[in-house]
């Protein structure tokens, strides 16, 4: 396959590369399919936008930002995003990365779920999100010229995408299901995961141990 998708390069540094080779061990064919459509999609609005935006960044980014489903990476307790970003930051810091990277990385990678805050940082962080937002939801759908979207479609394929991706996010936390508390994953724990029953704020505002 030709490393220019719709006129957008895959980064195919030594870094980028050992990126992609961990979500090939790790992932499987509908994580490796959604991590380049998120990083092209991203890359086409930046640059729909004009906005300036570090590539290799941006792909690493979209590389780990779903890693954190899996079981190598998945930890007991925190969310999976927390997960993917800390897998990131300790391939970056093991590749001697500057620290203001790994950070753009780290941010991008754990907020990308994140409605109405990770739009407004760094374009990197922008991006990704924009990105996941244009793959899984449509978000800005006509953003990007039907032409264009098959070129990215055919190179990485949806294959079902609609009805595999909620089964798969499920797989990814529902040992810890307690982490959706307060984002958009929750829904998914409502729709696919028999009894579950999702925190509410307000009675955590009403029986907290104050005593007023």
């Amino acid at each position: 396959m030709s490393n220019l998708v719709a006129d957008i390069k895959i980064p195919d540094s030594k870094l980028a590369l050992g990126a992609a080779e961990l979500l090939r061990e790790h992932g499987n064919d509908l994580l490796w399919n959604h991590s380049h459509r998120v990083y092209l999609f991203g890359a086409l609005q930046g640059r729909n936008a004009g906005i300036a935006f570090d590539p290799e960044l941006l792909y690493i980014s979209a590389l780990f930002h779903d890693l954190g489903l899996t079981k190598h990476y998945s930890s007991p307790d925190k969310r999976f995003e927390v997960d993917g970003a800390n897998a990131a930051k300790s391939y970056l810091q093991q590749h001697g990365v500057p620290n203001d990277s790994i950070r753009l990385v780290w941010d991008a990678i754990a907020l990308h779920t994140t409605i109405g805050i990770a739009q407004f940082k760094e374009p990197e962080v922008a991006l990704i999100y924009s990105g996941v937002g244009y793959d899984v939801m449509g978000e800005n759908f006509e953003s990007i010229a039907e032409e264009i979207r098959e070129k990215v479609v055919k190179a990485y394929p949806r294959d079902q995408f609609k009805s595999k991706i909620l089964p798969a996010f499920l797989e990814g936390f529902k040992h810890k299901p307690e982490t959706t508390f307060g984002n958009i994953k929750a829904d998914v724990c409502t729709l696919l995961l028999p009894g579950f029953k999702p925190v509410n704020f307000c009675d955590c505002v009403l029986h907290s141990p104050w005593n007023e």
